[in-house]
């Protein structure tokens, strides 16, 4: 087995003052994919917004570590300096800002957790060209305000570019897949494809199995009442897909 980048033991997890994860385990190598799928109000999306650090997800129990460290003890942004990306369901839009100026604050709000130097605008320019055109973005993209006007596709592959400069060692994918058309999801697929690698686990959540045809994963767990209930690899999404969560 590859070496842990997440461990969730005996997790349980209040929203609002009902319990939604309840005693939740869950182990992550590095460089592994993990599905979790499962019917509405199962505790999927929790399970997301609880590694992110939203409010009012209220942790009474258990224990999460990133990289050997404490999570759970972290603010949000804490952890996304030290490795976790939560790519959202619905990215917000931030009228006024340009992409590329967006792209390059949190680069650098990065860059100085790091004790690093700020990158200056040419040198980032060039990597923002490299990068996108791995990606098939339009440099022009990034002269408009963030996610403004943006196809569902666009905000999808801004996103990915968003992880692809941040290099995160955990990227949470909270149904990424609503609302895209078949070549939409393909485009995404292909993109985050590109930055598998052994040091950089995902967590894909999603109702179909629609996503996991382009993205195997390499174990899929079924969420139930707040637990994982069933474990397999891609084929027991198929049998998801054919029979149901019943």
């Amino acid at each position: 087995m590859l070496d842990s980048m997440l461990e969730i033991k005996n997790l349980n997890v209040t929203v609002e003052e009902k319990q939604i994860l309840k005693n939740l385990n869950l182990n992550i190598g590095k460089g592994e994919v993990h599905a979790i799928m499962g019917p509405n109000g199962s505790g999927k999306s929790t399970i997301a917004h609880t590694l992110a650090g939203k409010p009012n997800y209220n942790v009474d129990s258990g224990e999460v570590n990133l990289n050997g460290e404490d999570l759970l003890s972290k603010d949000p942004y804490e952890r996304s300096l030290n490795g976790l990306f939560l790519a959202f369901q619905y990215p917000i839009e931030l009228p006024g800002v340009t992409n590329a100026s967006y792209l390059k604050q949190i680069v650098n709000a990065h860059r100085k957790s790091r004790k690093e130097t700020p990158i200056d605008a040419g040198e980032f320019l060039k990597i923002l060209k490299e990068k996108s055109k791995l990606l098939d973005i339009p440099m022009d993209m990034h002269s408009r305000f963030v996610n403004a006007g943006f196809s569902g596709g666009e905000k999808k592959k801004n996103e990915v570019l968003q992880m692809d400069l941040l290099n995160p060692s955990l990227i949470i994918m909270d149904e990424t897949d609503s609302g895209l058309d078949v070549d939409a999801l393909k485009t995404t697929a292909d993109a985050i494809n590109k930055l598998r690698n052994d040091e950089r686990s995902f967590i894909i959540i999603t109702h179909y199995l629609r996503l996991l045809e382009y993205i195997e994963p390499d174990y899929v767990h079924v969420f139930q009442n707040g637990s994982v209930i069933e474990t397999g690899d891609k084929t027991l999404a198929s049998r998801i897909d054919q029979e149901g969560y019943s």
